[in-house]
């Protein structure tokens, strides 16, 4: 494997990354240079609980979900990664297994560090590892905000949350409103907030008729009146 891809050559994947922000062009082709690279169709599995972690994984295109399995064997969806997010962190500095599931949702380019390489880094730039903690406490964060929508019996609720949580992520302002690409089947959006599939189409129906959000086939939304929206949470 070589040690450095035509896109990375170019593109320096790794300056996408939060937490390599800081670092200068030099540093960042020395970090590149200890990188493998990883492709994955859609729907292929990148890693499953409980396999032994021992790689950072770089989004360098494409977005993956991370989810678990509930006691009822139901998914539940984490998070959805993007192009500049991480993945595999926690058990880096030490030894242990990933405790979710990781799958790519789009065509992904991964870049990879090892365990070995990571720590490396760490310990010459203690600042990588301190963003990587700002990085692991927001995504805490973020779950617990998700466990508090769940508990919610208010279905539209969390559908508000998931559409707002969306729009931070991937929205961008045009004449209407926020447009939401959507890469989410209806079915993972269930998964993300645990309502029924039909029942998340119907609510979308109604957030459209109350002039909430504007529908554009089912892989486009378009948040309309987002105050409107946080009043449902």
């Amino acid at each position: 494997m070589k040690t450095c891809c035509e896109r990375c050559k170019t593109k320096l994947c790794a300056s996408k990354v939060s937490i390599f922000s800081n670092l200068n062009n030099e540093e960042l082709l020395d970090i590149i240079k200890m990188t493998g690279h990883r492709n994955y169709l859609k729907g292929e599995t990148i890693f499953l609980e409980e396999v032994e972690a021992k790689t950072l994984y770089l989004v360098n295109e494409g977005r993956i979900k991370i989810y678990k399995f509930t006691k009822d064997g139901k998914e539940q969806i984490l998070h959805i990664l993007s192009e500049g997010d991480f993945f595999g962190e926690l058990n880096l500095l030490k030894t242990g297994e990933y405790s979710f599931n990781a799958e790519a949702i789009t065509p992904t380019k991964l870049c990879t560090l090892t365990k070995e390489k990571m720590k490396e880094l760490i310990l010459s730039k203690p600042e990588i590892g301190i963003k990587i903690l700002e990085v692991v406490g927001e995504r805490l964060s973020r779950v617990e905000t998700l466990a508090q929508s769940l508990a919610s019996n208010d279905v539209e609720s969390r559908i508000a949350y998931l559409l707002l949580d969306l729009k931070e992520k991937y929205g961008r302002e045009v004449a209407e409103g926020i447009e939401i690409n959507l890469t989410l089947t209806r079915e993972e959006m269930s998964n993300y907030i645990g309502v029924a599939r039909e029942t998340i189409s119907r609510k979308l129906k109604k957030f459209e008729e109350e002039g909430v959000i504007k529908l554009a086939g089912i892989k486009k939304i378009i948040i309309v009146d987002e105050e409107k929206l946080e009043d449902y949470i």
